[in-house]
Formats: C-alpha cells, structure tokens, sequence
C-alpha cells in the first residue's frame, strides 16, 4: 500500500503562482512506475494535467504546457507541480497520482487539494 500526501493548495489571483507538493510513502520500482496530478472542475470529469515517470520522463498536457512544470525529487519520493500564470479555468481539486510497483503496477490516488484562482 502507498500513501500519498499533497499539500500546498489555496487561493490565488489569477496570473500568480502556486507550488504542489505530493509526497509518496515509497519510491519507483520500474522505469514506468508514474506519479503525476490530474483535477477535477466542479461538474466536470477528472483529467490528466501532468505525470513524471520512474524513468524521468515529464508530460504536460497542452493545456497546461508553458505554464505548469512537474519535477521530481527521488530521495524524497516527492513530485512537485510549479503552476505559473494561473487562470480562472485552472480552479479545480487537484489530485495525486500514482503508480507503483513491479512487475505489477498499482494506481494510488490523494485526497486531493483545492486549487482556486480568482480573477
């Protein structure tokens, strides 16, 4: 079983700057061992934003490309999401995520951190 704890959500003006934090009870066992960040608008269906996998590739989704970065720091086991020049349309619950374990990989899931970003 894996935890994983985010922190550092809250209330921005849009165009400012916040910094995700998402800290995992282990770390990758397999280069496709994943962690990343999805969110979920109200009235609207999860969607990916970013992911880092074990092997040290990071995806952004278009979307998001220019103004989020997703890194890693693998002796903490923790993967930040540096969220710049934020809008109004990036208010959502942010959610942890990842995949752990070989040869079987597992999802985890966060409890999730509000991100609200007012005009």
């Amino acid at each position: 079983q894996v935890q994983l704890v985010e922190s550092g959500g809250g209330l921005v003006q849009a165009g400012g700057s916040l910094r995700l934090s998402c800290a995992a009870s282990r770390g990758f066992l397999a280069p496709t061992n994943a962690m990343g960040w999805y969110r979920q608008a109200p009235e609207k269906q999860r969607e990916l934003v970013a992911t880092i996998t074990g092997g040290g590739t990071a995806t952004v989704v278009d979307s998001v490309k220019g103004r989020f970065t997703i890194s890693r720091d693998s002796a903490k086991n923790t993967v930040y999401l540096q969220m710049d020049s934020l809008r109004r349309g990036d208010t959502a619950v942010y959610y942890c995520y990842g995949r752990f374990g070989w040869p079987r990989a597992k999802d985890y899931w966060g409890q999730g951190t509000q991100v609200t970003v007012s005009s």
